[in-house]
């Protein structure tokens, strides 16, 4: 079945339901990204080291699991569609407070609670879609619901490139205010899940979601431990990715801007190009060849001479890495216990953004330590060396793991 014929074969509900989650997703990456463009100026404002800075990176995913428990466990409980809609509201809100945050303790105690509201909105998210998508195309879907992450990296960028020049990094928060129009499109246009409506099993889920864990215990080990190596593919990738281009290669705001658009259109295309590839392929076998592809490309991703080889290395390198990823919303949930999906995707997602917290601070902490042949911090090699290492991981770990492609989410009797 091709692209246009998958989507044309979505129903109404299940379009906005769609629609709804992959931008509540992607106003969610936005709002974290923004962080991302103006570490440096953030550490000049409040007199502190770009590593503290980058602590709030590191804040904000140890406290996603946190966020992914408490929107889950509500979701499993009452429902996908309103806990979404709260969620929506309360990182719109935490966003909109950044702005105003009057010293650097503030900031970090802002990022922190950000960090909640951003873990509790993919996993309901997902599950919404992933419950109201027919299995054949549940990949293809996936793949595009996964890239609104790069699609709000894309658009912190342009915000970035307008915004900032003008009104500064907390004229940027403001903007990150705007995901809670959101809010009103759910309201009125996305229904509850069906898959939930119809399960029996609605009463005591916080007990369902410890038996469940116990019950799966080597389960839910494993998908920790991949998201583990996932997170630290992304963030290890993109997070200091700006940082190196304005401070160690010297370019403009404008050719961050641009180069991080770039990068982004790759990650778009890729996410979607693999999520569909994983309904043929499987989803284990599309995230091998996805990061096997990605290792091949960091010579020229993280070396290259010149900014226009700079973008086609940046371009690849988010084409395979978000490739791997566009296979996750759909692998996690096809992998979860039925009656907890709410939680166990988000939660399994968010332990291992948890592990990989701290992955945007050390690589600024190495990267310091490394002199570079220009002088200043060498964020070229450390970010080459961290690509190679977590390429590898996710590789085997994606190889050896489960898979339950296509498995149909019927109601829990």
């Amino acid at each position: 079945m091709t692209a246009l014929a998958m989507i044309s074969s979505l129903t109404g509900d299940q379009r906005k339901t769609f629609t709804a989650s992959f931008l509540g997703w992607t106003l969610d990456a936005f709002d974290f990204f923004l962080v991302t463009f103006v570490v440096a100026r953030i550490a000049g404002d409040f007199g502190r080291s770009i590593p503290e800075i980058a602590f709030a990176i590191t804040i904000t995913l140890m406290l996603r699991p946190l966020g992914a428990l408490i929107f889950g466990w509500f979701a499993d409980r009452y429902g996908r569609r309103m806990p979404l809609m709260i969620d929506i509201g309360l990182y719109s809100l935490l966003e909109l407070l950044t702005a105003f945050a009057p010293n650097y303790w503030a900031f970090i105690g802002l990022r922190a609670l950000y960090g909640i509201a951003m873990g509790g909105e993919w996993g309901v998210g997902a599950a919404l879609a992933m419950e109201a998508l027919p299995a054949k195309s549940r990949g293809f879907f996936s793949g595009i619901l996964q890239q609104g992450y790069a699609t709000g990296y894309l658009i912190a960028a342009v915000v970035f490139y307008f915004v900032f020049p003008h009104f500064g990094w907390r004229g940027m928060f403001i903007a990150g205010t705007l995901p809670a129009l959101l809010i009103f499109y759910i309201r009125a246009h996305v229904p509850e899940s069906a898959v939930w409506k119809e399960s029996a099993a609605r009463v005591g889920q916080t007990a369902g979601l410890w038996r469940s864990a116990a019950a799966n215990a080597p389960l839910f080990l494993y998908a920790i431990v991949l998201m583990a190596a996932f997170n630290f593919m992304s963030h290890g990738t993109q997070d200091l990715y700006p940082t190196f281009l304005e401070k160690q290669r010297g370019f403009s705001v404008g050719q961050v801007s641009l180069l991080t658009i770039v990068m982004n259109v790759g990650a778009i295309l890729g996410g979607t190009l693999f999520g569909g590839l994983s309904q043929r392929l499987g989803r284990r076998f599309s995230i091998v060849i996805a990061v096997a592809l990605g290792a091949c490309v960091i010579p020229l991703w993280a070396f290259a001479p010149s900014a226009a080889l700079l973008g086609v290395g940046g371009f690849c390198m988010q084409f395979m890495v978000q490739g791997a990823w566009g296979v996750v919303p759909a692998h996690l949930n096809e992998l979860s216990p039925p009656a907890v999906r709410g939680t166990f995707p988000g939660f399994t997602y968010q332990m291992g953004n948890l592990i990989s917290a701290g992955a945007a601070q050390w690589q600024a902490i190495l990267a310091a330590r490394f002199p570079s042949p220009g002088g200043g911090a060498d964020y070229a090699r450390v970010l080459a060396i961290v690509a190679l290492v977590v390429f590898v991981a996710v590789g085997v770990l994606a190889a050896v793991g489960p898979e339950a492609k296509e498995r149909e989410f019927a109601a829990v009797r």
